[in-house]
């Protein structure tokens, strides 16, 4: 009996203190909760953050930025008309490493895509397009070996442990906070830039669709507003 009391109180305790919520209206929103105003919002901040990242390199106006994953077979099929799109416009094409958790050698491929690029751009591209060419028949067991062959063909030595300082895989997780930062859920996610980031309503930088096939349109577009 004393325990049956006991929660009568308590289930009285409750509905008073419910009616006085209600009375008092509801709860000031969370800094993650949607009713956030948008200039509280780190997800209304998307923009700026963009006008800061995602611009071409120093002294050109265009360029494409895209976050990639060596392993991902859709990043192998979007890189020749990536790379024919910086021929074409003779414009840059600066990669980040987003290697994805369910493929399992991507991220030791992005630190030798960051080792080779501590050496030359060129390096680094030319891993990328290897890693691409050759993923049918690279595995987590052979990735080593592939990169030894392509640092021999470049006249480059490998060391036997490639990061032991872990500086390579801090640059990889850069990359990757940078990519969460500006929202990026998959790979390829691209982008084509330009220099102008006057105002919201002239973007300067525009995600190019999972088709791809507005690729060039969208380059032309952001030629023409550039500064």
């Amino acid at each position: 009996m004393h325990t049956m009391k006991t929660t009568v109180r308590s289930l009285l305790a409750l509905v008073i203190l419910a009616s006085m919520s209600l009375a008092q209206g509801p709860a000031a929103p969370t800094k993650g909760s949607r009713q956030v105003p948008p200039d509280q919002n780190p997800a209304a901040k998307a923009f700026d953050d963009k006008a800061i990242t995602l611009r071409p390199p120093n002294g050109e106006k265009v360029a494409i930025i895209m976050f990639e994953d060596l392993e991902c077979p859709d990043c192998a099929r979007a890189h020749p008309l990536v790379m024919e799109a910086k021929k074409v416009y003779k414009i840059s094409v600066v990669a980040h490493n987003f290697p994805l958790p369910m493929h399992p050698w991507s991220f030791q491929a992005a630190l030798y895509a960051v080792y080779f690029k501590n050496i030359s751009d060129k390096l680094d591209a030319g891993w990328r397009d290897y890693c691409f060419t050759n993923q049918p028949s690279i595995n987590g067991e052979n990735l080593r070996q592939y990169a030894e062959t392509f640092a021999k063909a470049n006249n480059v030595k490998l060391p036997i442990v490639l990061d032991p300082n872990d500086k390579l895989a801090k640059t990889v997780k850069d990359d990757i906070a940078l990519g969460q930062r500006l929202g990026v859920t998959y790979t390829p996610t691209i982008w084509v830039v330009n220099n102008n980031t006057a105002s919201r309503n002239d973007s300067p930088f525009v995600e190019v669709l999972p088709d791809r096939s507005n690729l060039f349109q969208l380059i032309d577009q952001l030629k023409a507003s550039a500064k």
